[in-house]
């Protein structure tokens, strides 16, 4: 077993972002806000949060048994500042409940796979090391293994375009079927291998890795990542107190385009285009805290190459919804 990494991906700009959220006016001391981290992967986002906003506590939340023991030992010192739940993150309101709280004052994503996923050759999620074709974020459901090895070559070719956009689709789908049928496939090599043969040479000499887009895309339909997402930010939306926000950072388009169409959604003005007024009540009970999408820059990257495709969204409550269950100010105290 190899020995993972943990970068996370704008550090800084992240805890810059919640801290409003965290460190208030008027805090007393033993007052505690609370933020759940929705991916914790190996909390380096929570130790930060906990490190620099003393008022806060966090509830990490991760599918991966290995990754939440291993952060767990990470942020002992922090005792009762840090919760650790194994879970899938569209069950955030299930967690919040469970902790006996009506609601929270932030709610982080850091979306895709994890460092240490990647690190970890017997995952399955890298391309460079010839390992089982796992791919799976938690312990329970298929595999990438059983994707390959049971999708028809229609279904396969979706998978590609959509999660991958893979222009060679369908040519990779019909190869793998074609391929199956002598011996199932069992191993990532033998995929990397049956990619080079299929991906004519031009291809392969732009757009990274010729194996890129087919091992994300086959990563995001073992776990349901978009499905995952399309429940949960909603959820998270709702989740916050006044004054609360929401971070996500996304790697894939269409990752951002749905934290997009949700933050939209919250933030719009629902009244006639025609009206010369904003009616009192009516206004919107959230704003925009990133004007768009924010980047990484070249000195970041540079650092992290992982930050390259990060799209950067936030969103504040700054009202009580009369749809929401969230009527009750600041955020929860516990």
């Amino acid at each position: 077993m190899g020995s993972p990494r943990h970068v996370p991906v704008l550090l800084d700009r992240v805890v810059s972002l919640l801290a409003p959220a965290l460190e208030r006016d008027g805090l007393a001391d033993g007052e505690r806000t609370v933020l759940v981290d929705c991916t914790l992967g190996l909390g380096g986002h929570t130790e930060a949060v906990l490190e620099r906003c003393p008022h806060a506590r966090v509830i990490g939340i991760d599918r991966d048994p290995q990754a939440l023991a291993m952060s767990r030992e990470r942020l002992a010192s922090y005792g009762d500042r840090f919760t650790g739940v194994l879970a899938v993150y569209d069950e955030i309101a299930d967690v919040i409940e469970d902790q006996g709280l009506d609601h929270v004052d932030g709610v982080l994503f850091d979306l895709g796979v994890s460092s240490m996923q990647l690190d970890l050759p017997e995952r399955g999620f890298a391309y460079a090391v010839d390992a089982p074709l796992d791919m799976r974020m938690g312990s329970t459901g298929p595999t990438a293994a059983d994707v390959l090895n049971t999708y028809s070559a229609a279904d396969l070719a979706r998978v590609l375009k959509e999660y991958g956009e893979e222009k060679m689709a369908r040519r990779i789908a019909d190869a793998v079927v074609r391929e199956r049928a002598v011996e199932p496939f069992t191993t990532s090599g033998r995929l990397v291998a049956l990619l080079y043969d299929v991906i004519p040479a031009p291809a392969r000499r732009t757009g990274g890795h010729p194996a890129k887009r087919t091992f994300q895309a086959l990563r995001m339909e073992v776990n349901d990542e978009l499905g995952v997402l399309r429940r949960a930010m909603p959820a998270a939306v709702d989740a916050i107190g006044v004054g609360g926000r929401v971070v996500v950072e996304s790697y894939h388009s269409l990752e951002d385009r749905l934290v997009k169409r949700v933050f939209a959604d919250a933030t719009r003005l629902d009244v006639p285009d025609d009206l010369p007024f904003v009616p009192e009540g009516a206004e919107p009970s959230y704003r925009l805290v990133t004007r768009g999408s924010e980047q990484a820059n070249a000195e970041e990257i540079e650092e992290n190459p992982r930050a390259a495709s990060v799209r950067l969204r936030a969103i504040e409550r700054t009202r009580p919804s009369s749809t929401s269950s969230t009527t009750r100010g600041k955020g929860a105290r516990r």
